[in-house]
């Protein structure tokens, strides 16, 4: 997993309250594999297409100007409603690499982390305060530093956000599940040493 320490890219702001995981990637494309090479196209689909395909040209990520947005900044509760890990693989397609959200679905918070996509919990004033500077600057980009726990909007305000240690620690060291087990590792041998030592089985 890619680490996530200073990330600056152009925002994208997304003004849909409680935009649920089945907005973000429809129940009925959950059967396609990651690697399907329109994949990228599945994130918040039915908002952005028509159903011939087409874009809807009033959609904000269909507008020219927040095509290359790497980080959504979103309303309340983002990622809510069933549990579904292609929603981070969606955001992951589309090289999204943080969400700026008053509030996140739980699950969806904790699969962020499991991806490398950096989920930061700001007020909603402060988020809308964001929304309402990409709006009038479309284009305009964001820095997020982990380490300080910060969010500047550039040529805007700068935020501060809190975050959990161990969640910050991952990010940070770019540590998935399988990454975290093995900071372990030398712990692990000398139990499994010291146990063939009792001959235990």
């Amino acid at each position: 997993m890619e680490a996530f320490t200073t990330f600056r890219a152009m925002g994208i702001p997304v003004d849909i309250p409680n935009c649920d995981t089945d907005q973000i990637i429809p129940a009925r494309l959950l059967r396609v594999e990651t690697d399907d090479p329109t994949y990228h196209r599945f994130l918040i689909h039915d908002l952005r297409f028509n159903d011939d395909g087409s874009e809807k040209p009033d959609f904000i990520y269909n507008q020219e100007q927040y095509r290359d947005g790497k980080i959504i900044v979103a309303d309340i509760n983002w990622g809510c409603g069933s549990s579904r890990e292609h929603a981070v693989n969606a955001l992951v397609a589309n090289g999204i690499r943080a969400v700026i959200a008053p509030s996140f679905g739980d699950i969806l918070y904790n699969n962020c982390m499991k991806h490398g996509v950096m989920p930061v919990r700001l007020s909603r004033e402060d988020c809308d305060t964001l929304r309402l500077h990409m709006h009038e600057a479309p284009g305009a980009e964001i820095e997020i530093d982990l380490d300080k726990q910060t969010v500047t909007a550039l040529n805007g305000p700068t935020f501060n956000f809190d975050i959990a240690d161990f969640d910050k620690h991952r990010m940070l060291k770019g540590l998935d599940d399988i990454g975290l087990t093995l900071e372990f590792d030398d712990d692990i041998a000398a139990f499994e040493n010291k146990r063939e030592g009792y001959g235990w089985l």
